[in-house]
């Protein structure tokens, strides 16, 4: 068994020798045969297997048969400059059947055979390659996306996902690797035409200065030899150029070759007929009638039967007459079928619809690349956040303006925004500096001021110190700022579970005695929501359960559940949202906490504010204030509270200013350092 393990690696460096090592003809003649069958049998291959990742191993196979074509090239051209033209039984067999006594008949056959390899054969299979290598990585992305899709809604396991990724990438190395193996084959018909010359030429001169006998004698010796060989190498050389054909050309399918032939031409039988009459009209301008007749007659039989074959199932499988159906022909008759209306109860997750103009950005076939973008986003999303968003779901619409799109989130729209697809979106530097014209627009994702520009004011753009973002790019921003501001409305059971089974590969205990044992799906999703919906990755679901089940059992309250959680993600949360080791901070008077503490309701699911209106007014009153003055000193502001305020401190800002983080002392890591840069207190 060890021998055969190693076999290919033996045959490599015998074939290594055969370049050094003289052979003698009877072996020569054996490794010809052998070359002969071996080419025969990878033609063959290539015509049965239903998919072209089935030969996979064709590439190096391809570059091990050429080498050990051209080692019999150098093996048979030593035999015949050395041994006066004589170099095996085989090559000699071969150059004597083809030349026939005229040396320039068997010399044009030869052109014949390797120029219709190299031009036609070789030529295609090395385009054919390189189209299908550039087709299958452009097609890529698009291919991961619809496993991702798959994936999220249920359809496949994350085993069958794994698998068809691999496959994805098997095909594009494969593809990649028959784009460059698909040269070996051109070379190696340059290098016959090469050996031919040497062997013809050379030997002639050896033949001279040896005295082989006269010039006839001479020329005929060796361009039998030359002919012989030439042939030799390049009719196995022939067979692996039409299988590299095959095996690029191969699309998938459940059946071989010849079953797809036979299959797809019997599908046809009136072609068949056709063809057979317009044969038969050949005869009228002087074509052969009796060979024409014969094959016209072959064709008119063969369509007739198959004819016949196709009818005969589709009547014994009618059987007696169906009763008389209504043809749908209104839109009423089509939803008399109550299946068809429930189809119209699907809802996407998230969706996007764009005007006529924009089209070109996400139809790849227009060269758009929307959809890889978008690919790329998920990926950045699920690393960032720990949350594996579902496919978008893309269509046109005519109720928008052309350049318009809009983004829903479960069937409702949530955000609208208009690109120009001949122009940049430039943001300014410096209000005095803006001294580029343009259109005046807003950016949507962020509402900065901004202008749309035409290509030809680019570089100036540039040189003035504009930021300059392209359509493609304004719109993933803004999908990707929508999609982090309702990605807990995203986080559905089944994502919770399937998060629960990739935690499951590698901490199997922890899952079982947590999940239904002490906290049910239901309670984990509200709770992985809650973190979500304040911009917590919930990437670290290993802590998270962890401290569920820590407090599961004694806490009902999913806010009090949920501070847990925080309190236990303390690094991941300060990391988020420190810069530079330094989180800058508005702290909290603490008679407005005590204010709030005073407030509670607490009732038997839970726990509310309670707070008199003239009180949050003037406790929202004071925030802004504050707010204010640090409006240009931070992006993100940050407001650090008591652990037991947090949760109703921010209940009661997000009403008025949705966008404030509210921490606890509880959640900053010790190691940050913390910059207080004003205080909210009551006046």
């Amino acid at each position: 068994m060890k021998l055969f393990n190693n076999l290919v690696s033996a045959f490599v460096v015998a074939v290594i020798f055969l370049l050094i090592v003289p052979l003698p003809t009877w072996l020569l003649d054996f490794m010809f045969i052998a070359n002969l069958t071996v080419s025969f049998v990878i033609l063959l291959t290539t015509m049965y297997i239903k998919e072209s990742l089935e030969f996979s191993i064709y590439p190096s196979l391809l570059l091990i048969t050429t080498l050990f074509r051209l080692a019999l090239n150098v093996s048979s051209t030593r035999q015949i400059l050395t041994n006066d033209g004589y170099a095996g039984e085989v090559i000699q067999t071969f150059g004597e059947f083809v030349i026939q006594g005229n040396v320039i008949v068997g010399l044009v056959i030869f052109l014949i055979i390797v120029l219709v390899q190299f031009i036609v054969i070789t030529k295609g299979s090395e385009r054919v390659a390189e189209v299908s290598a550039r087709f299958t990585l452009d097609a890529m992305p698009g291919k991961q996306m619809a496993i991702d899709a798959d994936l999220s809604s249920g359809l496949i396991d994350e085993d069958t996902a794994r698998r068809r990724r691999a496959n994805i990438q098997r095909e594009a190395d494969f593809f990649g690797a028959m784009d460059g193996a698909s040269k070996f084959v051109k070379g190696d018909a340059i290098m016959s035409l090469v050996v031919t010359f040497i062997n013809l030429v050379g030997g002639i001169v050896m033949g001279f200065l040896g005295g082989v006998g006269t010039f006839e004698e001479i020329v005929q010796i060796y361009s039998t030899a030359t002919v012989g060989d030439g042939l030799m190498s390049q009719i196995p050389a022939l067979l692996i150029s039409v299988a590299t054909g095959m095996i690029v050309t191969r699309s998938a399918s459940e059946s071989s070759l010849n079953e797809d032939v036979i299959r797809q031409f019997s599908s046809q039988p009136r072609v068949l007929i056709l063809a057979a009459i317009a044969m038969s009209m050949l005869c009228f301008i002087g074509f052969p009638i009796p060979q024409v007749l014969t094959m016209a007659g072959i064709l008119l039989a063969l369509g007739l039967v198959l004819l016949r074959r196709g009818s005969l199932p589709a009547a014994a499988a009618a059987g007696p007459a169906p009763p008389v159906t209504e043809e749908i022909t209104s839109e009423a008759d089509y939803y008399k079928n109550i299946d068809n209306v429930y189809n119209l109860l699907n809802v996407d997750p998230v969706s996007m619809e764009f005007g006529y103009s924009l089209i070109p950005l996400v139809d790849e076939a227009s060269g758009g690349s929307f959809v890889d973008r978008v690919v790329m986003f998920r990926k950045q999303f699920a690393t960032e956040m720990g949350l594996v968003f579902p496919s978008v779901r893309l269509k046109d619409s005519g109720q928008l303006n052309p350049n318009q799109y809009a983004i829903s989130i479960k069937g409702e729209q949530v955000a609208q925004g208009e690109v120009l697809v001949d122009h940049y979106l430039a943001l300014t530097p410096d209000a005095e500096q803006d001294t580029i014209e343009g259109i005046e627009t807003v950016e949507p994702a962020f509402g900065i001021a901004a202008k749309w520009i035409s290509e030809d004011r680019r570089v100036k753009a540039e040189l003035a110190g504009y930021t300059l973002i392209d359509p493609t790019s304004v719109i993933i921003t803004h999908l990707s700022e929508v999609i982090k501001a309702h990605a807990y409305e995203l986080l559905s059971r089944q994502e919770v579970q399937n998060i629960l089974a990739n935690l499951r590969k590698v901490n199997e205990a922890l899952v079982n005695d947590t999940v239904p044992a002490i906290v049910s799906i239901g309670t984990l999703q509200k709770v992985l929501c809650n973190l979500l919906r304040e911009g917590v990755p919930i990437r670290d679901t290993e802590t998270i359960l962890e401290t569920l089940a820590d407090y599961g059992t004694a806490v009902k309250d999913m806010d009090m559940l949920t501070e847990y959680v925080r309190q236990s993600l303390k690094r991941t949360i300060t990391h988020r949202f420190a810069e530079a080791g330094q989180l800058k901070v508005l702290s909290l008077d603490a008679n407005i906490e005590n204010q709030i503490m005073g407030a509670v309701k607490r009732v038997d699911t839970g726990s509310y504010l309670a707070l008199e209106p003239a009180a949050i007014q003037g406790i929202v009153a004071s925030a802004k204030r504050e707010l204010d003055k640090i409006h240009d000193l931070v992006s993100v502001p940050i407001v650090l509270t008591s652990p037991i305020v947090r949760v109703y401190f921010k209940k009661l800002i997000d009403q008025f200013y949705p966008n404030v983080t509210v921490l606890s002392f509880n959640e900053v890591d010790p190691d940050i350092r913390i910059q207080a840069l004003g205080n909210i207190a009551l006046t």
